[in-house]
């Protein structure tokens, strides 16, 4: 099976590159297979900080490819909880939100129907402006059923979700920021990404990862559940080696060196 989702750490952050170039990096059953390897993969690495998600090509994602799906679609059992919560395919985009460190999607050219779920996974989005997005099932009969819903609902406003998933009208880079799924906009969105992610990296990342727990678990939380976890992070942090580490190189004005 040709390789579709390629790899690469350098200083803690996973530069994580969609393959398909040719094909727009559209989802077929090898495509959802690497994705989700992927993830896996990341999931078990050691010293990865950071990941940034991108295509390669002309377009980050142009979702579903339907030669594949008149073929049989991802030959995934959509009952089946193969991922915990998750599906197969809904596991491609929701399982960028389970991996314990952040994840920066880097998005341009397309980011359609599968493709915009897959980006809307990723803790952060950098988009640039002049991409085409679209929430596109209801064009082909079908809902949203990877995940989106699940994800968008912290990210827009329910009337903007459902005008845009009745119509599945397209719309921009600079629309995707005004609703809320753009993070911000970059014309070299790639570039932006591993410049956040380098940030990101010099981080505790302790601190990071338990924040990431915290606001996942917001989405869902009750006050009194989010604020017992703010509590239940922060006791392990507070006096750690790298809580520690944290407050002397900020007092000597020098990088900090972390342990992962």
């Amino acid at each position: 099976m040709e390789q579709r989702v390629t790899i690469n750490v350098a200083d803690g952050i996973a530069d994580v590159r969609l393959t398909r170039a040719d094909k727009m990096n559209a989802l077929d059953p090898a495509m959802f297979a690497g994705i989700n390897d992927a993830i896996a993969k990341l999931a078990e690495m050691k010293g990865v900080r950071v990941a940034v998600l991108s295509g390669e090509g002309r377009a980050f994602c142009a979702g579903l490819d339907m030669a594949s799906m008149a073929g049989g679609g991802s030959g995934a059992d959509l009952a089946a909880r193969s991922y915990g919560l998750a599906n197969a395919p809904q596991h491609v985009a929701w399982g960028w939100r389970e991996l314990p460190m952040p994840v920066i999607a880097a998005v341009h050219g397309v980011a359609m129907g599968g493709g915009f779920q897959v980006m809307s996974g990723a803790d952060i989005r950098i988009v640039h402006p002049a991409t085409r997005m679209s929430i596109r099932e209801t064009y082909w009969g079908l809902v949203p059923d990877m995940a989106g819903v699940a994800l968008w609902r912290t990210l827009a406003r329910d009337d903007v979700l459902r005008e845009l998933t009745y119509t599945a009208r397209e719309f921009s880079g600079v629309d995707a920021l005004a609703y809320g799924f753009a993070t911000r906009l970059a014309d070299d969105p790639h570039a932006a990404a591993m410049a956040l992610a380098r940030e990101i990296a010099g981080r505790n990342p302790d601190a990071v990862r338990a924040s990431k727990r915290l606001y996942n678990l917001a989405a869902d939380g009750d006050a009194e559940t989010v604020l017992r976890a703010e509590s239940a992070e922060q006791i392990p942090l507070l006096r750690s080696p790298n809580q520690v580490e944290a407050v002397r190189a900020n007092m000597e004005k020098r990088a900090p060196l972390f342990s992962d």
